[in-house]
């Protein structure tokens, strides 16, 4: 099955009440035609691994082919200079998320991209740090734990920031460390104390949030 053959079935699986969903959900749907992820996921089955197919399918540009890309390819072909290059086309939360749980999250590349990308300005770029930070900390399960440490002063770093797509990835990050085990829940919780001194109304959201959950178990 080549690219061209995957679009023409996509645009048969397009959805309209889907699409103006996506939008009401903070997605941009100008290169979207409205499949859902479900759907995605079954096509990918139906594909299997196949690195080449989803570097073409990522170059169409449209919204749905390049996330049905990174479930299809294969993280040990993926390079540094792919999760960059793919990482600059992020326009959305969805897309940003999809690419790092389903895939970037999988590479050797996942830790020191999450720290790279913690310093850049770009909305979605930055939002994937901390995406690969929480899909690191639920898919990984024998990565030890200064792994994870390691990543809490940048935690605390950027809590600043008040963009909604940055900080519940940060929130995000620092909830799914705190629940791999009780020595990262107790690590997660101090970490999460000092955000709460910040005087930011992000950083006290972010806090706040994590708390609650992190001291509930």
């Amino acid at each position: 099955m080549q690219a061209k053959d995957i679009i023409e079935l996509l645009k048969q699986k397009a959805n309209t009440t889907h699409l103006a969903g996506m939008q009401r959900f903070g997605i941009d749907v100008t290169h979207a035609i409205g499949v859902n992820v479900p759907e995605l996921r079954k096509l990918a089955k139906s594909i299997k691994k196949n690195h080449p197919l989803a570097l073409e399918l990522w170059d169409t540009g449209l919204h749905e082919a390049r996330i049905l890309a990174s479930m299809i390819d294969d993280a040990a072909l993926v390079t540094e200079q792919q999760i960059d290059s793919w990482t600059k086309d992020f326009n959305s939360w969805d897309l940003c998320d999809q690419v790092c749980g389903n895939l970037f999250d999988r590479t050797p590349f996942a830790i020191p991209k999450a720290i790279e990308f913690s310093t850049y300005d770009q909305e979605f770029i930055k939002r994937a740090s901390f995406v690969l930070m929480a899909e690191f900390a639920v898919h990984n399960k024998n990565a030890p734990d200064k792994t994870f440490t390691a990543l809490m002063p940048i935690i605390e770093r950027e809590a600043w920031d008040n963009r909604n797509f940055v900080k519940k990835a940060v929130n995000w990050a620092l909830r799914q460390i705190g629940k791999r085990n009780d020595t990262l829940k107790a690590r997660a919780i101090k970490t999460a104390e000092n955000i709460l001194k910040q005087n930011h109304k992000s950083a006290k959201w972010i806090a706040s949030n994590a708390l609650k959950e992190l001291r509930a178990k």
